[in-house]
């Protein structure tokens, strides 16, 4: 996969770095709000078609993991500069902000965002990042996984199958036996 990530505390973003690169993901660090969106925009540049549904198919990065407080411009601010340039881009707040408040200021978003509370595990970024929450819910319903893998979908792809398979599942349980 390949990730953005911003993040002013050089530490922090030290140890994303090491564990999702671990993991053979590749990673653009970034140092503040700003820096990400430059990236962002950078990145967007060079891809071959900047339409919203070639965008939702092939976004420039599989996930973009954010600070909420950084200088320059914080995490919120890069977030919609973002998704102005593509909605589907798959946003992910790594704050140690009031989580309250995050989960109000990103409902002006309006579009799904993941959260995770600082401090965390690097198993839980890992695991977000990789969406594991989602295949876990897909092996429940009996689904091939691997060959989901194999096909390699987008985050919002994996969401939408995954919520059109539950759907499928309550209306008739024995389809997916």
């Amino acid at each position: 996969m390949k990730i953005l990530v911003a993040e002013d505390e050089t530490s922090i973003s030290a140890v994303y770095r090491l564990a999702l690169e671990d993991r053979g993901h590749q990673m653009i660090i970034t140092n503040d709000g700003q820096e990400c969106v430059n990236a962002y925009e950078e990145t967007l540049s060079r891809l071959p078609d900047r339409s919203h549904a070639y965008l939702a198919l092939h976004p420039p990065f599989d996930a973009v993991i954010l600070d909420y407080r950084m200088p320059k411009m914080d995490g919120m601010d890069a977030a919609k500069e973002i998704l102005q340039k593509n909605p589907h881009q798959r946003i992910i707040f790594a704050s140690a902000y009031v989580l309250s408040t995050l989960q109000e200021s990103v409902k002006n978003l309006h579009v799904i965002v993941e959260l995770l509370q600082k401090p965390f595990e690097l198993s839980v970024l890992i695991d977000t990042v990789e969406d594991k929450e989602i295949f876990e819910a897909l092996k429940k319903i009996n689904v091939d996984v691997n060959a989901i893998q194999d096909w390699n979908p987008t985050h919002e792809q994996l969401r939408e199958l995954l919520q059109s398979l539950k759907h499928l599942h309550k209306q008739s349980p024995l389809l997916l036996k």
